[in-house]
């Protein structure tokens, strides 16, 4: 019997006495409470006598030695041996004073090996561990809420009934719980819908056969208690011995409830789900399957605990706290509030009373006054008189029709006579609630029996006793503070059980802050970590959060808390803060050098790469070099036991056998730093020939000196055993060479990779190699041939021609270097990389704020800017880009702008990009005369120039590096492709002034059409088109869903709907000229309106090794065309209806309206008057409504897809090949890591170079054309270029064979 200790209900509480009703059900068999003298005792079943043919509605037989059918073990062979010692401790500097290598506790079981080796998951396995734990006052605490009263009532000797034995009753839930517990190494069968498999493996059965009880055991019971492992609803109460199921009226009610629930659940999985009373195919014919119970299971000894939910009582908490609230606050004349709810209740059990053992079958009349004085009538009373089957009947008291007629109301009992099987029952239940009645009453008086009006209130005897349960169950599995013992620590224990950090943390190691004592703590995490290896680390944090707040709230943790942190420390046992603080120290993080986070996909050598690299950088690091590489490979070890990677714990273990570092390394050999490796090499033969005993030591600093210097001559002497000379590294002669990094310039590096791979871009930049700076510096322009030559729809400055040649020689070297270098990697210049990464204009800003900079070589050219713009959101990256004066972001969003329209070159630009889900526009560089042509009425206005806006400071970039202010990789590329444009300018009059025929124009730039319908309306007399010609190099495609390809994305480009002056306008674009080299952005930066956050999509493109781009040309089949808008509309839509049913943000609509019908279905505290199966199973329509649309959508959806698909079938002269896939790893849109993939054109088109930074390596296409769902390395850039062109040529190496086939 449960009942609420605190607050309103207690007896000191005098303002809410009528709230303090409630109940739940335990099921257990108990005697008088027990004496505790001893550590453990197990209750004893009562037997249970028969009232005639009734009994005690569904009560626990008498009989607890249950012959369980025999089970089958279920664990396998498992040798839990006992470790004292650890192999290969870890030095970790100890905080502790005092701190020893002595043990702290020696738990049974655990395994040296797999715990020093926690994270092998191969060892794992074999081990067969039982999961995670919990001690035994936690068990008692999930049993039952420990703030509610648990009674066991029982039957006194009485006129009326002999003495019963009696389920547990849970006052605060006013219901029934199971509860049983036993000492057997034989565990009780499953049940049929419980599947071991989606659970833990049960413990040992061998060990667990080994002791009866832990609290038996001869040891200190203060360091040594149950270790219980939980198993939901493991247990069929119907298969028990005896077996235990519901009273029929309860199975009824379930039964109904059922009924509603297999409306709205698929069959299949209700089966599975709720089991609550089902019939199952496997057990004999008419056998239901009964409660199914918690399994509480010992690992250490053979106790074990079943426990059922609370199960509601015959009559409702609802009414219980209605009915006593109503007669506090009716009391009848001349009683206090508290005598008229004890005399009510007592009326009420009188009343069964008289019919169950009586015979007064009578009718009770409800308009009596003792009735009306004692009890009164209202909905509450009539419904808790309608739990116990006892209905109100109207009948008249003289003949109808007369004057005088009158209409009584009358109580009329059910039929109890036990020759029926509704008779039986209808006792049965009535059995129930006089017990729960006086079980409530006894309470209730027990709570208040102190309060003023009850001192000289003679309540009636009750036959009904209540004894206390939970010291009963607390001693059996091991919680009773007799065996759980408290401690008085130096600090306060109630702070640390508030301590609002903590509370995850005592649920994570399986024990309570109420029972918290230092050796609890102990040995619930060594249990924790015996049998749960996997998750040492979370155990370990949780263990460490513990000391750290004992220490924040002013305590000192114990000597034995010490010493143990000092022994997991020297075992290498890390926090979850360690594990962040590893991550940062290889390079990891948004403000690390590598500007990625550490995610669960980073390749294993990628990790292994930036250790060496973090090891280099120690090494460097003159003053606190031993410290710096100390830390790099602990570090190391941190993330290699983190992911569970033997690759990575072999590379430590082979690497920490060399603890050397530069300094020493030198210091060994006796030579200095600056000797060749030739000298060092003999020095070191010199020393193993006099010292040969020794020569580990000198290997192991040999080896250093190899890696601090990069030496492959060394290398290849540590491994082949012989001096090659003078030798570089083994690379292949035809592999593409690496660029090394300088800071973050991953995405550089991609760039200038791609750039190499253009055949004519190479070719034409090789004359700019070497190139005198100081004659260009001398070299003179005149105002007339600045004035030649307009470079991205611009006049340019002779600064930029300076800074643009000086660039493209660098570019040119470069360049010579990644064909004929035979190293493995080639570095870039500093100034190659500052001239890419930052612009003429940033340059002059730059040089401004530290107070001007001489302008001889500048000239108004630089105001002139009456060339071609950039569409709306041109300003819109690869990944998406800002506006250059806006806060700057690595990766920018397409940040909304204000509606308003500008005039520019005679055509009408839209400010306000699309919206997010459509927003296109290429990066645009028209031509200086483009012709408009204005389908508008001759007499229509010319739009005048909108005003200039005010010059905005600069704001400050959030990432200055040694280059100074950085952009992105679309402003990158930009600036690249605008100074070699201006560098390879003739200004010696020969050349052509209009500068279309660049190599960068010839190359990345196509020629499109964008027409701008307005849509007919009142004001207008018709409908007006705007046209222009414009150039592109880039085609963008919004990347914001799944379940789109590549044709998706330029069909939403090419085709789209737009704010103009307020209206809606269409947008429709077509290709007039194509380039050889098509570009198309994958723009993965979104913005969330609902965060104001932007956020990088993940989302999946598919795309292929080929794309034809026919259906988007200005000369492409108007009837193809037409039909294929319709389609692509409707197959719009349809995605559209499909996102919001499963993406937006009340999303997915199916899974909200099944839990809403779960909710409702299993709703039984609270009475909902608006709620019956009729809602219920109108819900369950909307659901299979809904489940059934978006099973239509996705269908529609694949054949329209294929029907558009269809139409274009046939148009496949317009071929281009994938060359290049730009990839940016990392879920951040703000920061990552950058590689770059090159398709092996045109020797071997089916393999693919990954260049990453300093390595190149050859992989298969399928890894490039890969589902990227899920990973955070995504595509961002495409490349294709024209089919049976020649414009790429991957490997351009250069061969000595060549020069060898010339000679001969």
């Amino acid at each position: 019997m449960d009942n609420n200790t605190g607050g309103s209900s207690s007896s000191n509480n005098n303002n809410n006495k009528s709230s303090s009703a409630g109940s739940a059900h335990t099921k257990v068999n108990i005697e008088p409470p027990p004496n505790y003298d001893t550590v453990f005792r197990e209750p004893q079943l009562v037997s249970e006598d028969t009232i005639g043919t009734d009994q005690v509605p569904a009560l626990i037989p008498a009989d607890d030695h249950h012959n369980w059918p025999t089970v089958e073990p279920r664990w396998a062979e498992d040798d839990w041996g006992r470790s004292d010692t650890w192999n290969e401790p870890m030095p970790w500097d100890s905080s502790w004073a005092g701190g020893t290598s002595q043990k702290v506790m020696d738990l049974d079981a655990r395994d040296q090996e797999e715990e020093t080796n926690w994270w092998d998951a191969e060892l794992r396995g074999t081990r067969n561990r039982p999961g995670p734990g919990i001690l035994p006052p936690l068990v008692a605490e999930l049993l039952h809420n420990p703030e509610h009263s648990l009674f066991s009532p029982t039957g006194d000797v009485s006129p009326f009934i002999p003495r019963a034995m009696m389920k547990s009753f849970a006052l605060r839930h006013h219901g029934w719980v199971f509860l049983q517990w036993k000492t057997s190494a034989i565990i009780p069968p499953f049940a049929k819908s419980f599947d071991p498999k989606q659970h833990p493996p049960l413990p040992d059965q061998d060990r667990r056969k080994r002791t009866v009880a832990c609290a038996d055991d001869s040891f200190d019971k203060s360091k040594k208690t149950h270790h219980f492992h939980f198993y939901p609803k493991a247990v069929d109460s119907g298969q028990l011995n005896p077996a235990f199921h519901r009273a029929p009226w309860e199975i009824a009610a379930l039964r109904k409830q059922k009924r509603r629930k297999i409306t709205s659940v698929n069959l299949d999985d209700y089966a599975h789900k709720e089991s609550d009373v089902k019939m199952n195919e496997d057990l004999p014919e008419g056998h239901v399957e009964g409660e199914l119970l918690d399994l509480y299971v010992c690992c250490q000894c053979s106790v074990y605990c079943i426990a059922s939910e609370a199960m509601p009582g015959v009559i409702a908490l609802k009414y219980v706290e209605d009915f006593t609230k109503y007669r506090y606050d009716h009391p009848a004349i001349g009683r206090q509030p508290d005598e008229s709810v004890v005399s009510g209740w007592e009326t009420l059990i009188t009343i069964i009373e008289n019919k169950l053992w009586k015979g007064k079958n009578g009718q009770l009349t409800i308009s009596g006054k003792a009735f009306q004085n004692k009890i009164g009538w209202s909905s509450t009373t009539s419904g808790a008189f309608h739990f116990a089957a006892v209905h109100c009947r109207a009948i008249s008291s003289s003949n109808l029709g007369t004057p005088e007629e009158r209409t009584d109301e009358y109580l009329s009992p059910p039929n109890t006579e036990p020759n029926s099987p509704e008779g039986q029952e209808a006792r049965m239940k009535l059995l129930r609630f006089w017990v729960e009645t006086n079980a409530y009453l006894v309470d209730y008086q027990r709570r208040f029996a102190q309060h003023h009006a009850l001192k000289h209130y003679t309540p009636h005897s009750s036959y009904v006793k209540i004894d206390g349960a939970r010291e009963m169950y607390q001693q059996a599995i091991g919680a009773h503070p007799d065996q759980i013992p408290r401690s008085s620590p130096s600090y306060s224990l109630g702070s640390l059980a508030e301590y609002a950090p903590l509370l995850q943390t005592w649920k994570t190691l399986g024990i309570t802050p109420t029972t918290f004592s230092p050796n609890i703590l102990i040995f619930a995490y060594l249990a924790q970590c015996r049998c749960d290896p996997a998750n040492t680390i979370l155990y370990f944090t949780h263990f460490y959060a513990i000391i750290v707040a004992i220490q924040s709230l002013g305590g000192v943790p114990s000597q034995e808390l010490q010493t143990l942190v000092f022994e997991e420390r020297s075992r290498g046992r890390f926090t979850e803060e360690d594990l962040q603080n590893a991550a940062a120290v290889l390079g990891f993080g948004k403000d690390g050098a590598l500007r990625l986070e550490l995610e669960d996909d980073i390749e294993d050598d990628f990790l292994a790469e930036a250790w060496r690299t973090a090891i280099k950088n120690a090494w460097r690091d003159a003053k606190d070099c031993t410290q710096l590489q100390r830390d790099a490979n602990e570090a190391f070890r941190i993330i290699a036991q983190s992911r569970g990677s033997k690759k990575l714990m072999k590379l430590f273990s082979e690497s920490s056998k060399n603890q050397m570092d530069p300094s020493r390394a030198y210091s060994v050999l006796e030579v200095s730093a600056d000797v060749d490796d030739e000298l060092v090499l003999t020095v070191f033969m010199m020393r193993v020939e006099e010292q040969p005993h020794q020569s580990d030591k000198w290997r192991e600093a040999l080896r250093t000196i190899a890696e601090v210097r990069d030496s492959s001559r060394l290398r290849h002497f540590l491994e082949e055993g012989k001096d090659p000379g003078d030798i570089v590294a083994s690379t292949r002669a035809d592999l593409p060479r690496g660029l090394n990094q300088l800071g973050n310039t991953c995405y550089l590096n991609s760039l200038l990779q791609y750039f190499y791979t253009i055949k004519e871009l190479r070719e034409a930049v090789a004359s700019m190699a070497n190139i005198d700076v100081k004659a260009l510096e001398d070299e003179k322009y005149s105002e007339d041939d600045l004035k030649r030559h307009r470079v991205g729809g611009r006049l340019i400055t002779r600064r930029e021609i300076l800074r643009s040649k000086k660039f493209v020689s660098q570019l040119a070297d470069l360049f010579w270097q990644l064909q004929f270098c035979e190293n493995q990697a080639v570095t870039p210049t500093i100034d190659l990389a500052k001239l890419a990464l930052v612009t003429s204009r940033d340059e002059e800003e730059e040089e401004a704020d530290r107070g001007g900079t001489d302008s001889s070589n500048d000239t108004d050219a630089t105001l002139v800017e009456d060339g071609p713009v950039r569409s709306p959101d041109s300003n819109g990256s690869v990944l998406g880009k800002r506006p250059r004066d806006e806060q700057r972001m690595d990766m920018d969003v397409d940040t909304p702008m204000s509606p308003s329209t500008e005039e520019k070159n005679g055509y009408v630009m839209i400010s306000q990009p699309s919206p997010s889900r459509g927003s296109k526009s290429p990066r645009l560089h028209g031509k200086a005369h483009v012709e408009m042509v204005n389908n508008e009425s001759p007499q229509a206005e010319e739009q005048k120039k909108a005003p200039p806006l005010p010059t905005r400071k600069p704001t400050q970039s959030d990432s200055v590096m040694m280059f100074g202010k950085q952009h992105d990789v679309s402003e990158c590329m930009d600036n690249c492709m605008f100074q070699i444009e201006i560098a390879l300018l003739k200004f010696d009059g020969l050349g052509e002034s209009d500068n279309q025929n660049s190599v960068v124009k010839r190359l990345f730039y196509g020629k499109l059409r964008q027409r701008l319908t307005q849509v007919a309306a009142q004001r207008h007399s018709r409908t007006s088109t705007h046209e222009k010609e414009d150039l592109f190099s880039h085609l963008p495609v919004n990347v914001a869903d799944n379940g789109f390809d590549i044709y998706d994305g330029l069909s939403g480009y090419f085709d789209d709907v737009v704010d103009y002056e307020g209206e809606k306008a269409r947008m429709e674009v077509t290709l007039v000229d194509l380039p050889p080299l098509l570009q198309i952005q994958l723009q993965r930066v979104q913005f969330n309106r609902e965060t104001l956050q932007p956020y990088k999509s993940q989302a999946y493109v598919k795309f292929g090794e080929t794309i034809y781009m026919d259906r988007f040309l200005d000369t492409a089949d108007p009837g193809k065309r037409a039909r294929s808008k319709e389609v692509q509309a409707e197959l719009n839509t349809r995605r559209e209806r499909l996102r919001l049913l499963t993406q937006d943000k009340h999303a997915p609509f199916p899974a909200s309206l099944k839990s809403t019908i779960d909710f409702l279905s299993k709703q039984e505290t609270l009475i909902l008057s608006d709620v019956d199966e009729e809602l219920v199973a109108h819900i369950s329509g909307e659901q299979d409504t809904i489940e059934a649309e978006i099973i239509e959508l996705k269908d529609t959806i694949s054949k329209l897809k294929e029907e558009l698909e269809n139409i274009w079938k046939d148009d496949t002269s317009v071929a281009y090949e994938l060359t290049s896939v730009f990839i940016h790893r990392g879920s951040s849109p703000s920061f990552g890591h950058y590689f770059f993939y090159s398709r092996h054109v045109p020797e071997q088109p089916d393999n693919w170079f990954k260049y990453n930074d300093h390595q190149v390596t050859e992989v298969p296409k399928h890894e490039v054309l890969a589902d990227t769902t899920g990973s955070t390395a995504n595509p961002y850039l495409l490349v294709f270029a024209k089919k049976d062109r020649d414009i790429v040529r991957t490997v351009n190496r250069f061969d000595p064979m060549a020069l060898e086939d010339i000679d001969t």
